[in-house]
């Protein structure tokens, strides 16, 4: 039974509270979602190396698996802002192809005098491709914030405009391909700085195994400072006189999460070493872990959502905040748009089209609820690397893609179901 502790470390007269432990059980009920989401990616790997006879787990396929989810990653995290802000922006794939389009007609379509050939450097053209994805999610954020039009029908018409934007720039063709520089975002990956290491020499019958050592150091060092972090994390609640889960299960949580981490740092320094994408995403998560649970920015973005009349009685400016939440996802809809487009080494017509689902549903897996004021940034990449997942192991199985697109209706569908079970409930 769960013993219920006043959220301070001491009382009015100074007196130090004792902070209590939730049972196992009370814990395992407290964080069901993040538990469960985090099982159920295990069972559907296990699941798809199964029946893909030892596919799925193989290095060549992990790194595709990541180079094929990022921008559906990246596009995740700004969409699980806009969620939880209490809103939906459905133009995020047609703004991540008009983006791309954008990217190849300044690097590659366009033809500059050479007083603003600059343009078409990768690193200006990134930028400026950045700025006007950043503008796009800034416009739509001023109409649904200071003009009250529902997110739903700004970013439906959004879609089709991007959509149409994206089909005239191109002139209907492909355009590409890209500089080596650009193509680097997403195909390249981080050099060997230490130098490689070989575990087992070739011999007859027997394939040689060398290790990107440089990568599984970095893979060691981001398990360690998440350790770190997660203890961190518990003594400063514990201080502070909040619940904490037991010991046990602290330790048993995180040296799973490090044993998951570790195996694929393994598997990706066995093949090539880390993507230059993985490095970007890792950067991107890290940020937004950041800013929802340090910042009070992401403290009042779940405000907002959670109550917005008591929100704005408590002196939230929530106009603002909403503009602010869908020009970051407007940002981070361009990068996964240049992302697609140097993993595709071209812009073309259709890019995009449907990217708004995949991304969507990633939040709503992840534990986001549909009501607003719920989710979370692991949640949202869990539940994108369980979309990516099921894409490539239904794929590899080959298995129909009219059957793919039911089983993740379903799926989404049993996802929002769940949470609002567990609301209801609550």
């Amino acid at each position: 039974m769960t013993t219920e502790t006043a959220p301070s470390g001491v009382t009015a007269t100074g007196e130090k509270v004792k902070v209590q432990e939730l049972s196992v059980w009370g814990a395992l009920q407290a964080n069901m979602r993040d538990y469960g989401l985090m099982l159920a990616l295990i069972l559907i790997m296990l699941f798809f190396q199964y029946f893909t006879n030892g596919v799925l787990f193989k290095p060549v396929n992990l790194t595709n698996i990541i180079l094929q989810n990022s921008y559906i990653i990246v596009m995740a995290l700004g969409m699980l802002l806009v969620i939880v802000a209490g809103h939906i922006d459905l133009s995020v794939g047609s703004v991540s192809g008009f983006v791309g389009a954008l990217a190849a007609m300044l690097m590659v379509g366009w033809r500059f005098p050479p007083e603003f050939a600059f343009l078409a450097n990768p690193f200006v053209a990134g930028a400026i491709c950045i700025v006007v994805g950043a503008v796009i999610g800034a416009a739509q954020g001023y109409l649904i914030a200071y003009h009250k039009i529902p997110s739903f029908i700004v970013t439906l018409a959004g879609m089709l405009i991007f959509k149409g934007l994206s089909l005239a720039i191109l002139a209907g063709k492909s355009v590409g391909p890209f500089p080596a520089e650009f193509q680097l975002l997403s195909a390249g990956f981080i050099p060997d700085v230490i130098g490689p290491t070989k575990l087992v020499e070739a011999s007859e019958g027997v394939q040689a195994v060398t290790l990107h050592t440089t990568s599984l150091v970095i893979a060691i060092l981001g398990v360690v400072a998440m350790i770190g972090f997660a203890i961190h994390g518990r003594a400063r609640r514990k201080a502070r006189g909040y619940e904490s889960e037991p010991f046990g299960l602290f330790v048993a949580k995180n040296l799973v999460v490090a044993a998951i981490v570790l195996f694929f740092g393994y598997m990706l320094a066995s093949y090539r070493g880390l993507p230059n994408v993985l490095v970007v995403m890792a950067l991107l998560i890290a940020l937004f872990v950041f800013i929802t649970k340090r910042m009070t920015f992401g403290r009042r973005i779940y405000a907002l959502g959670g109550n917005l009349k008591a929100a704005a009685l408590s002196g939230i400016k929530t106009e603002r905040l909403t503009f602010y939440v869908f020009a970051i996802m407007g940002a981070l809809a361009a990068l996964a748009g240049m992302i697609y487009a140097a993993r595709l080494n071209s812009a073309t017509p259709k890019a995009g089209q449907g990217l708004e689902l995949d991304v969507i549903a990633s939040v709503f897996i992840g534990g986001a609820s549909a009501l607003g004021g719920v989710g979370a940034v692991a949640g949202a990449v869990i539940g994108a690397f369980i979309m990516g997942v099921m894409n490539n192991g239904m794929s590899i199985m080959g298995v129909n893609i009219d059957w793919q697109q039911m089983i993740k209706g379903i799926v989404l569908l049993a996802a929002v179901f769940f949470d609002l079970y567990n609301k209801n409930k609550a």
